[in-house]
Formats: structure tokens, sequence, C-alpha cells
């Protein structure tokens, strides 16, 4: 898994919680920390993880989270933030073809089932640095992640 806990991280949240706090941010601007100082890692060809992982994941700035589901799905409830690309749909190969290659994805549908020739089609266009959420959006309710609509 492209996740690590940063050990120097760890041992410098350690200090700065037993001495006197004397600022209100940080001046690091190489890593962005996740909840329980785990940085997440654009990986390098796409990875399914679970909806803890996941998010994680989609709350990093800078990952755009695409839903793969049909609009009316996506319209009776998503994960916050998220752009809506049906798979299913005419335009689902223009609209990943104006992506950044670059850039690092958090890709979903319902169950995990569309989700993965997405992600297929989406590593076929050259964009690998691809988190796709394994248990889908099914799975994010039942851990007890929030949709907005």
């Amino acid at each position: 898994m492209h996740i690590k806990t940063l050990g120097v991280a760890f041992a410098a949240a350690a200090l700065a919680l037993t001495a006197p706090l004397t600022a209100c941010s940080s001046t690091d601007t190489e890593a962005v920390a996740a909840p329980l100082d785990v940085v997440v890692e654009a990986p390098t060809t796409p990875e399914r993880v679970d909806a803890a992982m996941f998010s994680t994941v989609v709350t990093t700035p800078g990952i755009t989270i695409i839903d793969v589901r049909t609009p009316e799905e996506f319209a009776q409830g998503h994960i916050e933030g998220a752009v809506n690309y049906n798979v299913e749909g005419p335009d689902f190969a223009n609209q990943i073809m104006a992506l950044d290659p670059a850039g690092v994805y958090a890709v979903y549908c319902r169950s995990g089932n569309r989700s993965q020739p997405a992600v297929a089609q989406l590593s076929s266009v050259g964009i690998n640095s691809i988190f796709e959420l394994e248990p889908g959006i099914i799975g994010w309710e039942s851990a007890g992640f929030p949709l907005v609509s």
C-alpha cells in the first residue's frame, strides 16, 4: 500500500504535544499530513483500498474524486467533492481524455463493479495514480462515512 507513517513526523508530533504551543500553523509544505500522521502517496499503478483508507485519500488536497455511477445515482448521494463521470455514458472517454495524466484520482461506484472498467480505461490513457474504492459507495456508507446530495 502506498501509505506510510512518518516516524519523524510522529516524533515531531509527540514533541509538539509536550511543548507549549507557540503558533497555530505549520510551515511544512512538503507533505500534507492526513489524520493520524498518515501521508497519502500517489500510487504508480491503480490501487484498490477500503473505505477507511479512501476517506483519508478523498480528504487529501489535490486529489480529484470521480464517481462513475449514473447521474441519477449521483444525485441521490455522493462523496463530497466528487465529480460525476458516468462510465456507461457516451461522454466517458472524452471526459477522461481531458484529465491530467499526472493527476491523482479517487474513483468509486456503487459496489466496485463499474469502477474496475473505469480504472482500466483511465489506465489505458496513461492515468495510473488512482485509488479505487473497493467496496464502492455501499461499503463507504456501511463504514459510517457521509454522503452529500
